[in-house]
């Protein structure tokens, strides 16, 4: 058995593949559209064809191949159960389908889970052995690990972050008393918060910026305008910030990590108008501060590397 590690990233929008050494150094790697909307088919081909154009000649050469892939999954067998933002990808055995193509141990996790991983070997937790990686973008998603290893729950379902139930606010529109975090706080929710107080009459530079069109607005164009000083934008934006402090409250509570670690566009490029209200909340709810006060919350250090290497660091992980 060589001494190589196959690594894939298979997103909605891309699929990254890249070879590495087994202490980590990067030696190819390449980047191709997923084609989402071609189906289950169609993508499997082209995740299977990426990964072979990373690989060396000699198979045997490759110890193992990781694959990050949106869930909910079970990683113990590699089943794909569900994702969203690759339409007919329910009940893949992905691990199964991809042995039997390379003749080598395939591992499959949560897409979340591994970039903890990361976050955890070369990233921001570096080193940390208790850890919460959360990811805030198009959804909230999440990975826990305690006492080195990740924490996956009995059927590998563990860390929904996003599906914290949170209380009620102000909201006229909601379609029930409560809502899950990702509901408030992810990005989408940010730009349908703006767009159904601009319905009840707001004022906001987002109905100009959007040329009227308020389904253009996106949660980037409503940090873009909050930073010019949009005041219904700023709100969205402390808004979420703060139910994600919640979120982080129930976390702490729970798990009692050492170090909170937040990437996703939404966390990492909203500044101080999200972070602080965030911090606001953990000081105002949690029940001591003991819980937060050496605790650190820190942005992501890996980027688009971290589903990468967390599929790299995923093969070294015992099942």
């Amino acid at each position: 058995m060589g001494g190589f590690i196959g690594a894939a990233d298979l997103g909605g929008t891309q699929i990254r593949t890249a070879l590495y050494h087994e202490d980590g150094t990067l030696c190819k790697r390449i980047s191709d559209l997923t084609h989402a909307t071609e189906g289950k088919d169609a993508v499997l081909r082209r995740l299977i064809e990426a990964i072979r154009a990373v690989l060396p000649d000699r198979i045997e050469e490759i110890q193992s191949i990781g694959v990050a892939v949106p869930g909910p999954l079970d990683p113990r067998t590699g089943e794909v159960i569900s994702a969203i933002n690759l339409p007919g990808w329910t009940n893949v055995p992905l691990r199964d389908i991809l042995q039997r193509e390379f003749g080598v141990p395939v591992h499959v996790g949560n897409d979340a889970n591994v970039a903890a991983l990361a976050e955890q070997r070369f990233g921001a937790g570096k080193g940390c052995p208790d850890l919460v990686y959360i990811t805030v973008s198009t959804g909230i998603g999440g990975g826990i690990i305690m006492n080195n290893k990740l924490l996956l729950g009995s059927r590998g379902l563990a860390a929904e972050i996003g599906y914290q139930i949170m209380p009620p606010d102000e909201t006229p529109w909601a379609n029930s008393s409560f809502q899950c975090l990702e509901d408030i706080a992810s990005g989408p929710a940010i730009a349908a918060y703006v767009v159904q107080r601009i319905t009840l009459g707001e004022p906001t530079m987002l109905t100009e910026m959007a040329d009227g069109d308020l389904a253009r607005i996106t949660a980037r164009m409503v940090n873009e305008a909050a930073q010019a000083g949009d005041e219904l934008s700023k709100r969205a934006l402390r808004r979420a910030g703060f139910y994600l402090g919640l979120g982080i409250v129930n976390l702490m509570h729970i798990l009692n990590p050492a170090i909170f670690v937040l990437g996703g566009s939404v966390a990492l490029h909203s500044g101080n108008l999200f972070w602080e209200p965030m911090r606001q909340a953990i000081r105002e709810k949690a029940i001591s501060p003991l819980y937060w006060e050496n605790t650190p919350i820190v942005p992501a250090a890996l980027g688009d590397d971290a589903g990468l290497l967390g599929a790299m660091v995923l093969t070294k992980q015992d099942a």
